[in-house]
């Protein structure tokens, strides 16, 4: 019978922080299950922590070490934007959850673009009518992408001014119409929500603005690194986010809602679980005790009865709290959004730091060109 060990055992056999040692669980590379004494706390298999501990010891290559930083390792590139530190996610210096309270999109955006003003996003007049969405999102900001101008070279000023106009025009596309306010109050008028229902798109939206180097963001700055239209950017962002296991997460909570509604909650995880899927909607390998994001949503959000059955089923199951995911499609089905909110509201709110981060890497920073490690035949 296996051995498991606590969380402050493992991280001793394994001298590491407890951020590696969630980035390993989430890797799959150690198994963990919620302490029978204290199902608060996990418990982390001492045999997949014993062969970890002695490749470790072996040492490894640089090769090594840099491939494994791009799975959840340490930063690679200098940021001032944003980061996790200690459960909180930073904006500049300041707490995103306390900036939650109050600010807007906007208001955020002048806080991760570093500027004095609230930034304005306003949407352009449509050429023709289109259908808000994923779909009217990709095609106009691939317009916008195709007429841009190369970003190499040209002044902060004039970066941010292209940015303001990229995001206006990808609200826009998302179901923001034209018109005065901020884009959230835009966004209610168009989903018919009350002024209870605005501000908490409104926190949602901030709450999501940038979140370190994550997938799409990476992308995003790959992009502003060969010069390309700041629009263009953000299209890298957008295509890297509309996946699975970024963006599209709050669908699977969807998903795993309405087979709990159907089937019922135990029945409905046990399908996710015994399939091996990672059950959507819940941990996050930067927040052990639990995503900041999501708890400061959570608070201002009317939870259904079987979002809440599935919160404490899983938590009982896995030990896992809710993630931002979660705290998305409980926004979605308590204020009736559409299905695609969560796909929108990250979208539009993401563009924030996803332009902060080009215009970043424009600013500091060269080609971002790694080297592959070639395990294929040679000549």
């Amino acid at each position: 019978m296996s051995e498991w060990l606590s969380r402050e055992e493992a991280l001793e056999r394994l001298k590491v922080r407890a951020q590696t040692l969630y980035a390993y669980v989430s890797r799959g590379r150690i198994g963990m299950r919620p302490d029978g004494a204290d199902p608060r706390r996990s418990q982390y298999r001492a045999d997949d922590i014993a062969a970890l501990a002695t490749r470790r010891a072996r040492g490894r290559s640089p090769s090594a070490i840099a491939e494994s930083a791009i799975a959840w390792g340490e930063p690679s590139i200098v940021t001032s934007i944003s980061t996790v530190s200690h459960g909180r996610l930073i904006y500049r210096g300041q707490d995103a959850a306390v900036l939650s309270e109050y600010a807007t999109l906007e208001e955020t955006a002048a806080v991760v673009w570093a500027l004095p003003e609230p930034v304005a996003f306003e949407a352009p007049s449509p050429d023709a009518p289109h259908q808000p969405g994923r779909a009217a999102a990709f095609v106009q900001l691939a317009v916008l992408a195709g007429q841009g101008r190369p970003s190499l070279g040209r002044s902060a000023a004039s970066l941010h001014a292209d940015a303001a106009q990229a995001v206006g025009v990808l609200a826009s596309a998302l179901g923001a119409p034209a018109g005065p306010g901020p884009v959230h109050q835009r966004l209610a008028q168009d989903w018919s929500v009350d002024a209870g229902g605005a501000d908490a798109i409104r926190r949602a939206l901030v709450l999501l603005a940038d979140h370190e180097l994550n997938a799409s963001t990476f992308a995003a700055r790959v992009a502003a690194s060969t010069g390309a239209p700041l629009a263009a950017c953000l299209l890298a962002g957008l295509a890297t986010l509309s996946g699975p296991r970024h963006g599209g997460a709050a669908d699977a909570v969807m998903q795993l809602a309405d087979d709990a509604a159907r089937h019922g909650t135990d029945a409905a995880l046990r399908r996710w679980l015994d399939h091996d899927r990672p059950l959507p909607g819940f941990g996050h390998p930067l927040y052990p005790d639990g995503d900041a994001r999501a708890a400061a949503l959570l608070a201002t959000v009317a939870v259904d009865q079987v979002l809440l059955s599935l919160r404490d089923a899983a938590f009982a199951a896995t030990g896992a709290l809710p993630n931002v995911d979660f705290a998305l499609a409980a926004l979605t089905r308590g204020l009736g959004l559409p299905r695609d909110a969560p796909f929108r509201l990250f979208a539009l709110a993401r563009s924030v730091g996803w332009s902060a981060h080009a215009i970043e890497q424009l600013t500091s920073g060269g080609l971002i060109r790694p080297r592959g490690r070639y395990v294929g035949l040679l000549l």
